[in-house]
Protein backbone atom coordinates (compact mmCIF):
# COMPACT_ATOMS: atom_id res chain seq x y z
CA UNK A 1 0.00 0.00 0.00
CA UNK A 2 0.94 3.40 -0.79
CA UNK A 3 0.17 6.05 2.03
CA UNK A 4 -1.77 9.10 0.33
CA UNK A 5 -0.17 12.31 1.14
CA UNK A 6 -2.73 14.33 2.90
CA UNK A 7 -0.69 18.16 2.24
CA UNK A 8 -1.15 18.06 -1.33
CA UNK A 9 -4.29 18.84 -2.69
CA UNK A 10 -5.24 17.62 -6.09
CA UNK A 11 -6.09 21.06 -8.41
CA UNK A 12 -9.04 20.65 -10.24
CA UNK A 13 -9.56 22.58 -13.48
CA UNK A 14 -13.13 24.51 -12.63
CA UNK A 15 -15.76 26.14 -14.57
CA UNK A 16 -17.82 29.07 -12.80
CA UNK A 17 -20.73 30.11 -14.97
CA UNK A 18 -22.69 33.32 -13.76
CA UNK A 19 -26.11 33.97 -15.56
CA UNK A 20 -28.06 37.09 -14.90
CA UNK A 21 -30.59 39.59 -16.78
CA UNK A 22 -28.98 42.40 -14.78
CA UNK A 23 -25.75 43.23 -16.28
CA UNK A 24 -24.67 45.87 -13.40
CA UNK A 25 -24.97 42.76 -10.48
CA UNK A 26 -22.81 39.94 -12.73
CA UNK A 27 -19.97 42.34 -13.23
CA UNK A 28 -19.86 43.26 -9.59
CA UNK A 29 -19.77 39.34 -8.69
CA UNK A 30 -17.38 38.50 -11.42
CA UNK A 31 -14.69 41.20 -10.47
CA UNK A 32 -15.43 40.01 -6.50
CA UNK A 33 -14.27 36.11 -7.79
CA UNK A 34 -11.61 37.28 -9.88
CA UNK A 35 -10.06 39.30 -7.09
CA UNK A 36 -10.31 36.41 -4.85
CA UNK A 37 -8.41 33.87 -6.87
CA UNK A 38 -6.09 36.40 -7.70
CA UNK A 39 -5.48 37.23 -4.00
CA UNK A 40 -4.97 33.59 -3.66
CA UNK A 41 -2.45 33.58 -6.18
CA UNK A 42 -4.61 31.33 -8.84
CA UNK A 43 -4.72 30.80 -11.99
CA UNK A 44 -7.75 32.73 -13.57
CA UNK A 45 -9.17 33.07 -17.16
CA UNK A 46 -11.80 34.94 -18.06
CA UNK A 47 -14.46 36.56 -16.98
CA UNK A 48 -15.41 35.13 -20.72
CA UNK A 49 -18.27 36.96 -22.18
CA UNK A 50 -20.65 34.85 -24.06
CA UNK A 51 -23.49 35.92 -26.41
CA UNK A 52 -26.88 37.83 -24.70
CA UNK A 53 -30.12 35.68 -25.20
CA UNK A 54 -32.52 37.89 -26.28
CA UNK A 55 -36.01 36.08 -25.20
CA UNK A 56 -38.77 38.06 -27.25
CA UNK A 57 -42.26 37.91 -27.10
CA UNK A 58 -44.94 39.65 -29.65
CA UNK A 59 -48.27 40.03 -27.70
CA UNK A 60 -51.52 41.94 -28.97
CA UNK A 61 -52.42 45.35 -26.42
CA UNK A 62 -56.24 44.67 -26.81
CA UNK A 63 -57.16 41.49 -24.65
CA UNK A 64 -60.64 40.94 -27.20
CA UNK A 65 -58.98 41.30 -30.52
CA UNK A 66 -61.05 44.16 -31.56
CA UNK A 67 -60.14 47.52 -32.53
CA UNK A 68 -56.72 48.54 -33.72
CA UNK A 69 -54.12 45.83 -34.38
CA UNK A 70 -51.55 47.71 -31.21
CA UNK A 71 -49.09 45.41 -30.30
CA UNK A 72 -46.79 45.15 -26.97
CA UNK A 73 -43.00 43.72 -27.40
CA UNK A 74 -41.36 42.94 -24.74
CA UNK A 75 -37.60 41.30 -24.43
CA UNK A 76 -35.60 39.44 -21.14
CA UNK A 77 -31.95 39.50 -21.75
CA UNK A 78 -29.69 37.10 -20.17
CA UNK A 79 -25.73 38.15 -20.04
CA UNK A 80 -23.46 34.71 -19.24
CA UNK A 81 -20.13 34.53 -18.14
CA UNK A 82 -17.66 31.94 -17.68
CA UNK A 83 -14.03 32.28 -15.37
CA UNK A 84 -11.99 29.21 -15.29
CA UNK A 85 -9.86 28.47 -12.14
CA UNK A 86 -6.94 25.81 -11.58
CA UNK A 87 -7.25 25.22 -7.21
CA UNK A 88 -8.16 22.72 -5.23
CA UNK A 89 -12.10 22.23 -4.52
CA UNK A 90 -11.69 23.42 -0.48
CA UNK A 91 -10.07 26.88 -2.24
CA UNK A 92 -12.87 27.41 -4.55
CA UNK A 93 -15.86 26.89 -1.40
CA UNK A 94 -13.40 29.72 -0.34
CA UNK A 95 -13.66 31.89 -2.92
CA UNK A 96 -17.37 30.92 -4.06
CA UNK A 97 -18.67 31.85 -0.29
CA UNK A 98 -18.54 35.65 -1.05
CA UNK A 99 -21.70 37.35 -0.72
CA UNK A 100 -23.64 37.13 -4.10
CA UNK A 101 -25.76 39.62 -5.93
CA UNK A 102 -29.59 39.12 -6.27
CA UNK A 103 -30.66 37.63 -9.12
CA UNK A 104 -27.40 36.44 -10.39
CA UNK A 105 -26.97 32.37 -10.61
CA UNK A 106 -23.77 30.88 -10.17
CA UNK A 107 -22.88 27.05 -11.23
CA UNK A 108 -19.77 25.27 -10.51
CA UNK A 109 -18.57 22.40 -12.91
CA UNK A 110 -15.11 20.59 -12.20
CA UNK A 111 -13.08 18.90 -14.89
CA UNK A 112 -10.71 16.41 -14.66
CA UNK A 113 -8.67 16.12 -17.86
Amino acid sequence: EVPVDEGAAVVHRIRITLTSRNVKNLEKVCADLKKGALDKKLDVRGPVRLPTKKLKITTRKAPSGEGTNTWDRFEMRIHKRLIDLHAPSEVVKQITSISIEPGVEVDVTINDR
